[in-house]
């Protein structure tokens, strides 16, 4: 299979890179670039693992060809922090006890960014709704959805 040179932008960095045409944007983004927050669940676009930001908005990032990202901003769960500082959103994970095992957590986290770049102060409603592509094993969700309203509250909104 012939390869395709692609150049991807990630976390705010310059990837220029060769890839079979079939890799999905997960694969890429932990094979080769060693980024490995997005997490391969489902495959299929059901459980909201590998979540990542493309221009801002949340995408399954299993169902994006790499080749399809070139020319888009892509940000992962590892773009957030500040080298060893926290998003405040992630510290609001943390605050509120909202991670469980962690599998699902920077699907979550990037999904929720994304609501709180929009509207910083979101009901308990829209935040479900925002979430409802993610998928969590071990909890009730309650935590989760505390933790995003708190970190709506400490956040900017946009990034560190």
């Amino acid at each position: 299979m012939k390869k395709l040179q692609i150049c991807l932008d990630v976390n705010g960095e310059r990837h220029e890179l060769l890839v079979a045409p079939n890799r999905s944007l997960t694969q890429v983004l932990r094979d080769d670039l060693g980024l490995t927050g997005a997490k391969q669940g489902c495959n299929e676009g059901e459980c909201g693992a590998c979540t990542v930001l493309f221009d801002g908005e949340p995408v399954n990032s299993c169902l994006v060809l790499a080749a399809q990202a070139e020319g888009h901003e892509i940000t992962t769960i590892e773009g957030l922090s500040d080298g060893g500082e926290l998003h405040p959103l992630q510290q609001a994970f943390v605050d509120h006890g909202a991670v469980q095992c962690g599998f699902c957590t920077p699907g979550m986290v990037l999904s929720a960014k994304a609501l709180l770049d929009r509207k910083k102060r979101p009901t308990e409603h829209e935040i479900r709704t925002a979430l409802s592509g993610n998928l969590c094993r071990c909890t009730g969700y309650q935590k989760i959805v505390e933790a995003v309203r708190a970190g709506g509250r400490k956040s900017t909104g946009s990034g560190r």
